[in-house]
């Protein structure tokens, strides 16, 4: 029942350019439903595409292992917090400005790889908090707030969201799976904080710290996939 009401949806839509390693759809001629049954469908669609890995778990997982749980609790909200706003702000209108400039595509693409590269590095190198407590920190709120719009998982999220969930239903239902996507979202990345953390009993070895770190970096630019968009 759900996937016929999900696929009435789509269907009327058009797909427009390919950015990011995604499409982005316009046309929302149908109203999406406010009731229990889409509001339960949102908060499912939130709840797995926040605890699959991408991006910002990544980063929570090197963070857990290198900074502990408490220390990593502003990145996290940061990552529930930005998104939410994201989410809204592409929702109410933003991403028909991206679309008349899809220029702007093409600078977040380049900024995108540029940060992540960097985030990588950072991540590669980090050293052990018991050793050195101040020779790394992890990402603050608005750090993390403002790597959403860099994300490509994060902008996938979002148009997902918005296409089928939202349509034209209005700024109130926006604003609703927003928030709905907000409060699913901090306890499904925590999951990847608290994994982190559990793995510092087994990075006590310098050797061990350095090895995960370097493998959590390549899995941080392995998810440049997308956005390189090799294949396609």
């Amino acid at each position: 029942m759900q996937s016929r009401r999900i696929s009435q949806i789509i269907s009327p839509m058009e797909t427009t350019q390919t950015h990011f390693g995604i499409s982005t759809r316009q046309n929302m001629a149908q109203t999406v439903p406010m009731n229990f049954e889409t509001l339960t469908a949102l908060a499912i669609f939130a709840f797995v595409s926040s605890a699959t890995p991408g991006p910002n778990n990544l980063m929570l997982l090197a963070s857990g292992a290198n900074f502990g749980f408490w220390r990593t609790i502003p990145h996290m909200s940061g990552i529930s917090g930005g998104f939410m706003v994201m989410l809204f702000s592409v929702g109410a209108g933003l991403v028909q400005i991206f679309d008349r400039f899809p220029v702007i595509y093409d600078v977040l693409k380049v900024v995108s790889i540029i940060y992540m590269i960097w985030l990588a590095w950072k991540i590669a190198h980090a050293a052990p908090v018991t050793k050195n407590a101040e020779a790394g920190a992890p990402m603050t709120f608005f750090q993390a707030a403002a790597f959403q719009w860099v994300n490509p998982k994060a902008w996938a999220m979002a148009l997902t969201a918005i296409t089928v969930y939202v349509g034209d239903a209005g700024l109130i239902w926006l604003a609703t799976a927003a928030l709905i996507f907000a409060l699913v979202n901090l306890p499904s990345v925590s999951i990847w904080t608290v994994a982190g953390q559990q793995m510092q009993r087994f990075l006590t070895n310098p050797r061990r710290l350095r090895l995960y770190n370097w493998t959590m970096a390549s899995l941080l630019v392995a998810s440049l996939y997308p956005v390189l968009g090799i294949g396609q």
